[in-house]
């Protein structure tokens, strides 16, 4: 601080800004005035305040800059589930990373930013990304908040907070609230009862496993009304919400009994996470029409590959670390072979790119996998790749696009390669700036209904209303569900909508 005055002062500049010195720069103004204008300012405030209580110590007698400064009198809170590498596995220092700048308060849809989506919905200062960091930051110092993780404000703070993990990217000062709220379920139920929801929502891949055995049977009884209102209040869900239907066939069926295709091309391997193999397998079968199309051998990795997304999101860390675990033996393999590994749903890509080396810091293998990992048009788009030069887009001329990036897509994988393929391939694409609202378990959950369906309202639903589209993409499960439930609108992913377009080439051809 005292450097950046004298650089200031040293080019004529001035220290005060549009909120005047505060505590922050009253020690500094003797840098950039004069002892004479420093004793007429004292002069002028004793006149119209001589017993020194209005603003006192601001321009006038202030304290040391370094006085009052809030990390240094916080505790020290190690991470106990993820790493928080960026922070050193200190919490403290994590959530002190909010200075309270108030870019979440912004609405981004202009610039493309997303966070943050709660505030965008209720416009309460504490469900901003600013007003959970100062709850988080009162719980590590000990101050208004005493019962650490556990304390009803803490819980109360983060309700809200849908894990969209845009603040991690959209923050100037990198706060990422998703990895808080984590870490804080992680701490307050760790060897406790659970709410209903965490057992429904967090075990969804084994739920969907024994479904998958008689799926007709579970379709038809989800049809039935009081049915399924009593299934979702019991599993901690809204009644308000549907029930995906599940297909006749997963993904890793149909490619069980797929008839076998020629080798020796370049191989890519292609992960059936738990939303495309039981719930949208026909992505799955549209990818590898796709990148077989481009050229390649495409092989599905054998066994439980889960990068236990929805034990993360609701907390269960320890079940997750052991399902990333069995995935790592699953993919490294591949990898040390150099078959990259295309993922299609968003949200579980990135856990592999990303959250993997937050739960698994020590294993050499997180950094490989998270480095092999691809989306499909970065897979596509590769300079490097063997398929180079020789296979393009199918056209998409006059298409208009509306494309719904999921959070997780915009944050920590970077939705741009994507934009560029469809630009590339002659679409004309309105990019909706904003979170779906559903967001995994949360717009589910009983509670969160209103604020899954004010978040939507932001920008997809007055996105879906507007112009006529030809196609809705949305890659994400969840964006594709709060699509249909709230507006009646099909979304395509990027794989069906390439698919489908080769399938018309080759019919005119």
């Amino acid at each position: 601080m005292e450097d950046a005055a004298d650089l200031v002062v040293l080019h004529g500049g001035s220290l005060s800004g549009e909120h005047g010195d505060g505590r922050a720069r009253s020690r500094l103004l003797e840098r950039m005035y004069s002892p004479d204008a420093l004793t007429a300012f004292a002069e002028v405030k004793a006149v119209f305040d001589p017993d020194g209580i209005l603003n006192p110590g601001i321009v006038v007698a202030p304290p040391p800059l370094d006085a009052g400064l809030r990390l240094p009198q916080a505790r020290h809170v190690p991470a106990r589930g993820l790493a928080l590498l960026a922070d050193g596995g200190d919490v403290s220092r994590a959530v002190h990373r909010c200075v309270g700048v108030g870019s979440c308060r912004a609405d981004g849809s202009a610039t493309g930013t997303v966070m943050c989506p709660s505030y965008q919905a209720t416009r309460d200062e504490r469900d901003s990304t600013r007003g959970r960091a100062r709850t988080l930051q009162e719980m590590v110092n000990g101050t208004l908040v005493r019962d650490g993780w556990r304390s009803p404000e803490v819980a109360e703070s983060l309700d809200l907070c849908l894990s969209c993990r845009a603040c991690s990217s959209d923050c100037p000062a990198g706060v990422d609230m998703a990895a808080y709220k984590t870490e804080m379920l992680y701490n307050r139920y760790r060897g406790r009862l659970r709410p209903r929801s965490h057992y429904a929502f967090g075990a969804l891949p084994r739920w969907l496993r024994l479904a998958s055995v008689a799926p007709a049977l579970v379709n038809a009884l989800a049809r039935i009304g009081p049915l399924r209102r009593l299934s979702l209040r019991l599993a901690g869900a809204d009644p308000r919400r549907g029930v995906p239907a599940l297909p006749r066939t997963t993904f890793r069926s149909w490619w069980t009994h797929r008839p076998p295709v020629p080798a020796g091309r370049p191989r890519v391997a292609l992960w059936a996470d738990t939303f495309t193999d039981g719930l949208s397998p026909d992505i799955g079968r549209a990818a590898v029409e796709v990148l077989e199309d481009a050229g390649y051998e495409v092989i599905v990795p054998a066994g439980e590959v889960c990068c236990g997304l929805t034990w993360i999101t609701t907390g269960q860390l320890d079940t997750a670390r052991r399902k990333l675990h069995a995935t790592m033996d699953a993919l490294e393999p591949l990898l040390a072979e150099g078959i990259p590994v295309i993922g299609l749903e968003p949200s579980c890509t990135a856990v592999l790119r990303s959250d993997l080396r937050e739960l698994l810091p020590g294993d050499p293998r997180s950094a490989r996998i998270a480095a092999g990992t691809f989306t499909l048009a970065e897979f596509l788009s590769a300079p490097r790749a063997p398929h180079a030069g020789t296979w393009s887009s199918p056209a998409l001329d006059g298409t208009a696009i509306v494309a719904q990036p999921h959070c997780h897509h915009h944050a920590v994988l970077g939705w741009s390669t994507d934009a560029a393929l469809l630009a590339a391939a002659g679409a004309t694409v309105t990019t909706v700036a904003g979170c779906c609202g559903l967001a995994g378990n949360f717009g589910m959950e009983q509670g969160h209904y209103d604020v899954s369906v004010a978040v939507a309202e932001n920008a997809l639903l007055p996105a879906l209303r507007g112009a006529p589209t030809d196609v809705f993409l949305a890659d994400g499960f969840s964006c594709r569900t709060q699509a249909d439930q709230l507006a009646g609108r099909a979304g395509l992913h990027l794989a069906q909508l390439l698919a489908r377009r080769l399938a018309e080439e080759r019919r005119q051809s």
